[in-house]
């Protein structure tokens, strides 16, 4: 079993039990969609007000957090996690703001977890975000990555019609 399974077998049930709606988002979706670049991380993308509700499940593992979180890139509200060498990034869903490379200026890009697709990853029916909703967020940041991952989930696109 590798590390993107085994975290997914461990935090997945912990949604579960909470309650907590969420998609699978960032790299680990593109890679879903058809990118061959490595995945770094698992990004889930969950309410804010339901990050909290999982410390004491997960408070092992944290390795940031949970705390409003800004860098170059990102502002959220976000909860890092490292279980047996796989990080998982939590992020709040609706109050998140990515930063536009292309315009230089902040965008509020909230997530839509009612417009989903569901995709068959290591026996889990995962909720991952809409393809052309996460090629729109992509496009918005800078980096080698982003445009690899923008043309998979664009072919993926194409393909599917």
């Amino acid at each position: 079993m590798d590390k993107i399974e085994s975290a997914l077998k461990w935090i997945l049930p912990i949604l579960k039990k909470h309650k907590v709606p969420f998609q699978i988002s960032g790299g680990f979706a593109a890679h879903i969609y058809g990118s061959k670049r490595p995945v770094n991380d698992i990004d889930i993308d969950i309410p804010e007000d339901k990050i909290d509700v999982l410390v004491p499940d997960v408070k092992e593992y944290i390795v940031y957090g949970p705390a409003q979180h800004k860098n170059n890139r990102w502002d959220l509200k976000l909860i890092t996690l490292e279980y047996y060498g796989q990080e998982i990034d939590i992020g709040g869903a609706y109050n998140v703001k990515i930063f536009d490379d292309n315009e230089s200026i902040w965008k509020s890009f909230p997530a839509k977890l009612e417009e989903v697709e569901f995709h068959n990853v290591y026996g889990f029916n995962l909720p991952v975000v809409e393809p052309r909703y996460l090629a729109d967020y992509k496009k918005l940041l800078s980096g080698d990555h982003q445009k690899v991952d923008v043309k998979a989930v664009e072919n993926y696109i194409l393909n599917k019609k």
